[in-house]
């Protein structure tokens, strides 16, 4: 059995990967941002551990885990968790630029700064779920573009970094998916959300679960995922 360490697993990509993840039998171990979220996760996955911990507040993260019990051992890191503010460079303020790093960026790289020695006890997986954005910037993605390029580097050094360690790294690149999160960046487009266009989030769990089941000898670095043809 697996220990798996996840955040976002709320709804969306972290909900489908947790989903696929609990119901082989794994071990969970799930970040919430406050304790009533903790106790929703821990009822809607039964027999997950859940840790309380604010991802807008990096500079928190190392107190409050070290106030709750953590695994001894982690096979993998999900960072899933992330938020998408739209604007342009010249109107967006630095409250959002702030929250948008925070959680995209420096809290995964906080997180795995201090889980890295369970990580290396198991030789663990770390995953990144990126986006589109971390590969192209476009108007109007400023801010959540540059997270996610940022979350790219934290990668790429990570994975050099750990490599004699054991570490495995993965940087997933999904396009539009079909989640909360895009429902609230089609409101901030003004246009009108179909989730039928987008990429199931379960696709992308199932892109996840391969990486992170590959045979020892080899390791996947980069995974774009893109929606594709569903029309008749």
């Amino acid at each position: 059995m697996a220990t798996h360490l996840i955040t976002g697993s709320g709804s969306g990509i972290g909900e489908a990967v947790a989903r696929r993840l609990h119901e082989r039998g794994d071990e969970l171990w799930l970040v919430a941002r406050d304790a009533g979220r903790a106790k929703e996760l821990a009822g809607r996955f039964p027999g997950a551990r859940t840790l309380v911990a604010d991802l807008e507040n990096p500079d928190r993260l190392s107190w409050a885990l070290g106030h709750q019990a953590l695994p001894d051992r982690l096979d993998s890191l999900l960072h899933v968790a992330g938020v998408a503010d739209l604007g342009a460079v010249g109107e967006l303020t630095t409250k959002t630029w702030n929250r948008t790093l925070a959680v995209n960026l420096v809290a995964p790289a906080e997180l795995t700064r201090l889980l890295l020695p369970q990580l290396r006890i198991s030789k663990g997986h770390v995953v990144f779920v990126n986006s589109g954005a971390g590969l192209r910037a476009n108007p109007q993605w400023g801010a959540y573009a540059a997270s996610k390029h940022g979350l790219k580097a934290l990668a790429d050094s990570l994975r050099a970094e750990e490599h004699t360690n054991g570490v495995r790294v993965t940087s997933v690149y999904p396009g539009r998916v079909a989640t909360p999160m895009q429902v609230r960046v089609r409101q901030q487009e003004g246009a009108a959300y179909d989730g039928e266009k987008w990429i199931d989030p379960q696709s992308v769990a199932a892109t996840m679960l391969l990486a992170l089941d590959l045979p020892r000898d080899a390791e996947v670095h980069d995974l774009s995922v893109r929606p594709g043809y569903s029309g008749g």
